[in-house]
Parts: structure tokens; C-alpha cells; sequence
């Protein structure tokens, strides 16, 4: 017998089983998150109309020439959902409105010493920002503590003293926190007045691309409160912009490092019960499939002999 498991491990190939057995706890997770109001629950609600005026998008409400008529209720409901939130339809988007308002600068990973070059361009975007008044500048970070995410953002903004925003969340992933922070950070920046220039300035520069994503993911809602605020403060001003940069945690900025200094400093046990998020639960489903497959793949004898057992899990 061939070591197939062997093969699909030095693959990185999880076997199928396991991943089939992933998407099907997935699949019933997701409805259990959805909120009471949701259009998909509204579809797939199948039981008896309860009020006078029944909802016409109920399935309990169709008959059943027009249930064999419907071939799925997801399309429909993505149809529907783009009227409710008009930020992400076609024509409407901020990228569609204001495409030259906003931009990203990473690190450049191909030049030599690209943290070094990247320490000395923030260190002038500081001296610049102090020297501006219509510049504000947005320092963000998260960081996850026994299952608890602190969410902070630093505002410096010319001759003003500084401003902080602190907040926490139990059970979400980190990139969920970094994204909330730098949701509160824009949020402060646009209360400031005579601001024409946002920087904000962020280790996860994946988390702030996230926010001009056209596609459904479950970080949206604060993707839709971004882009409410970024709207408005476009719209007040034809030279308002927005600039993301990214700061590498291993570069030890200055001003980065005391936003981490701080988001790290606090120690908080939950002490009430809290909802867990759709990604969170994804994230729990995939690191128990994985562990399923360790403990199945040790126990093998298919896997061949050339493989060691593993005594820890940091090995």
C-alpha cells in the first residue's frame, strides 16, 4: 500500500474527509450567527406566516409551482442584499466615486534593508504631520490575550494633545481587531476639524485593504462604517485623501511600538457571556480539523516510516 498520507502531509494537503467534515460543521454554523433580521433567514424561514401581512419573500408563503420555479435563494438574496447596503453596488462604491482618494504604501520586501528605508520614510511623515495642520495622523494595533482582543488607536494631530481610543472584544479574530481599530482611528481623525489628510499607519496592512473589498466577508459591517466616514469627510473636501502605510511589527517604529506597548498592557477575563463571531468560529473549526487530522496521521500505519513522531507541538 502506497503512503498516501504520507505524500498529502509533505503536500500540505489536508485529506478529504477531513476537509469535507470542515465545510459541513461550517455550514451549520453560519446560520446559528446570522442576525434575527436577516434577509437569508427571512428566506429560509419556512414556517406558517404569523402576522397579517406576511412577508412576500417567506418560503412558508410560496406555493409550489413557485418553489420548483426557484433554483437557489442565494442569488436572489445577494440581489436584495446590494439594495440594503448601497455602499458596495456597482457604481456607487467609494472606488467608483473617489478612485484617486485613497491609497496604500507598503514595504517594499525587494529592496535590501526595505525595513530600515521604511523606519526613515515614517520618521519623515512624522516631522511632516507636525509641522501640518491639516494632517492627522493614525497609529493602530491589536493584539489577543486568552481570547480577548484590545483594539487601540493613537491620534497626533498638529497642537493638539494626543487622543486614544481603547476598546475590547471577546472572541474575534485579529484580524477583526486590527480593523475595528483602525475604524475608531478613522472615526476620530474625521471628527477633527480642518483635516484634509488622514495617514493611517498599521502592522496589518491586509486588515485596511479589507475595508475597500467589494466582496462578502464577514469583516463588512466595519467595512461599511469605514466607508460611511470616508464618504463624508470625501465629500466635504475635493483635496481630502487618505493614505495607508504599512509598519512591520519586527521594525520596532517608535510610535508603533507604544500603541503595541499599550494594546498588550492589559489583562482582562470576560466576565459575561459574549457572542463569537463568524470568522472566530471558522477559525475554531479549522484548528479542530487540523488537530483531528495530527492525531489520525500519528496513529496511521500508512503514512510510511520515514516520518517521526511528534513529542510537542512546538515541534
Amino acid at each position: 500500500m502506497s503512503p498516501l498520507e504520507g505524500i498529502e502531509a509533505l503536500a500540505g494537503l489536508m485529506p478529504i474527509r477531513f476537509h469535507l467534515q470542515k465545510i459541513s460543521k461550517r455550514s451549520l454554523i453560519r446560520p446559528f450567527k446570522l442576525p434575527g433580521n436577516h434577509l437569508l433567514k427571512t428566506l429560509l424561514n419556512d414556517n406558517p406566516p404569523s402576522t397579517k401581512t406576511p412577508n412576500p419573500h417567506n418560503i412558508g408563503s410560496l406555493t409550489n409551482c413557485q418553489k420548483s420555479l426557484i433554483k437557489g435563494h442565494l442569488p436572489d438574496a445577494h440581489t436584495k442584499t446590494l439594495g440594503i447596503f448601497p455602499l458596495f453596488s456597482p457604481g456607487n462604491r467609494i472606488m467608483d466615486i473617489f478612485p484617486n482618494r485613497f491609497s496604500f504604501i507598503p514595504v517594499n520586501k525587494k529592496v535590501e534593508n526595505c525595513n530600515n528605508i521604511r523606519g526613515h520614510e515614517l520618521n519623515k511623515t512624522v516631522l511632516r504631520c507636525s509641522s501640518e495642520s491639516q494632517t492627522a495622523l493614525v497609529i493602530t494595533d491589536a493584539s489577543i490575550k486568552n481570547d480577548i482582543a484590545t483594539s487601540i488607536s493613537h491620534i497626533h494631530s498638529f497642537n493638539c494633545p494626543l487622543v486614544k481610543t481603547v476598546h475590547h472584544a471577546s472572541f474575534v479574530t485579529s484580524t477583526e481587531a486590527e480593523l475595528f481599530a483602525i475604524r475608531c482611528g478613522i472615526n476620530q481623525a474625521c471628527a477633527i476639524n480642518n483635516v484634509s489628510k488622514i495617514i493611517v499607519v498599521t502592522d496589518s496592512i491586509h486588515a485596511a485593504k479589507k475595508i475597500f473589498d467589494n466582496r462578502l466577508h464577514p469583516h463588512q459591517i466595519h467595512s461599511a462604517a469605514i466607508l460611511s466616514e470616508l464618504r463624508t469627510f470625501f465629500s466635504s473636501n475635493e483635496s481630502n485623501n487618505i493614505e495607508f502605510w504599512e509598519c512591520p511589527s519586527k521594525l520596532r517604529w517608535r510610535f508603533h511600538s507604544d500603541v503595541d506597548q499599550d494594546s498588550r498592557s492589559f489583562s482582562i477575563s470576560p466576565s459575561y457571556s459574549t457572542k463569537i463571531s463568524w470568522d472566530y468560529c471558522k477559525k475554531i473549526d479549522c484548528d479542530d480539523s487540523l488537530n483531528l487530522w495530527k492525531m489520525t496521521f500519528q496513529a496511521s500505519d500508512k503514512k510510511g516510516r520515514n516520518f517521526l513522531d511528534l513529542l510537542d507541538d512546538n515541534f
